[in-house]
Formats: structure tokens, sequence, C-alpha cells
């Protein structure tokens, strides 16, 4: 016997939670920072 999830009417139920948001929000500001931080160091040489 194998389990298969049953189906939670996923065409009404794929809006993104608030928490699912602030987590993206939160993962593109860290990447975003790393990003700048990269090319300012580029540009500067490194100091």
């Amino acid at each position: 016997m194998s389990y298969v999830p049953e189906d939670k009417d996923d065409k009404k139920n794929n809006k993104p939670t608030t928490t699912r948001i602030m987590i993206w929000v939160g993962v593109g500001a860290v990447g975003l920072y790393f990003l700048v931080s990269g090319i300012i160091g580029i540009a500067t040489g490194g100091h």
C-alpha cells in the first residue's frame, strides 16, 4: 500500500500566506545586500 496525499483544492488555496511573503522579502533583502556589497567591493578594489 502506498500513501497518496489527499487533494485539498489546490486551485482554491493557491494564494501565498503572509508568512511566506515575509520570508521571501527577507531572503531577497539578504541576497540584494550581498549583491550590492559585492559590486561595491569589486568597484573599490576590495578596500
